[in-house]
């Protein structure tokens, strides 16, 4: 089971959506059965069997083991992931192009740059797992609390200069067998959990 995986194909998108399959992929980060299943969610185990399925088709989960009981065999599936992540490429004719209007203090940029980086490192993860190799990618993730918006601006200033400066320093147009990188740096205000969850619970109750 891999910790994230990414989610290119639309059709796999839809599946995993609704609402008792996205249920039914947390539930399964341990190996269960349509009938232990079936228990802890509330449906018939037909019911259960037809998401399982369903989800199967499209990679989400997997068989792990079958167990003889009876006349009946058991069949113990697990999500083939622990979280998931749905690249815009699900979403091709309207995924956000950063390129359209790039502006480096717009929100909305930053937001389509940041689709942009699941997609690409999503190609990459299933690129290298067919090949059976590892993606070379680095990332940083830090909090800094700001005094003021002045020294927020100065802060933005001085990591664009210090990050152009060490591009300028390591791109070699000419390198043969060089590889180019992306690299992508952000800031932003940072999001508690509690506003995610208060967001998450005014969605269901206006869908109710």
């Amino acid at each position: 089971m891999f910790d994230v995986a990414v989610i290119e194909d639309a059709a796999a998108a839809a599946v995993s959506l609704a609402p008792m399959r996205a249920r039914l992929l947390a539930e399964l980060a341990e190996p269960a059965s349509a009938t232990m299943l079936a228990a802890r969610v509330g449906l018939a185990r037909q019911k259960v069997n037809y998401h399982l399925r369903a989800l199967e088709r499209h990679g989400l989960v997997e068989l792990v083991e079958e167990r003889r009981k009876g006349n009946v065999t058991e069949r113990m599936m697990r999500a083939t992931a622990a979280s998931y992540v749905i690249s815009p490429s699900a979403l091709a004719a309207v995924q956000p192009d950063p390129a359209r209007s790039p502006d480096q203090l717009s929100a909305r940029w930053l937001l389509a740059v940041a689709a942009r980086l699941v997609r690409d490192v999503g190609a990459l993860i299933t690129g290298a797992a067919q090949a059976r190799k590892r993606v070379a990618t680095f990332a940083m993730d830090g909090q800094v609390r700001f005094a003021s918006a002045s020294d927020r601006a100065a802060f933005a200033q001085e990591l664009a200069e210090t990050v152009s400066a060490l591009v300028s320093k390591y791109h070699d147009e000419t390198a043969e067998g060089g590889r180019e990188h992306r690299v992508v740096v952000a800031v932003h205000p940072s999001v508690t959990n509690k506003t995610v969850e208060a967001k998450t619970a005014d969605a269901e109750t206006k869908e109710h």
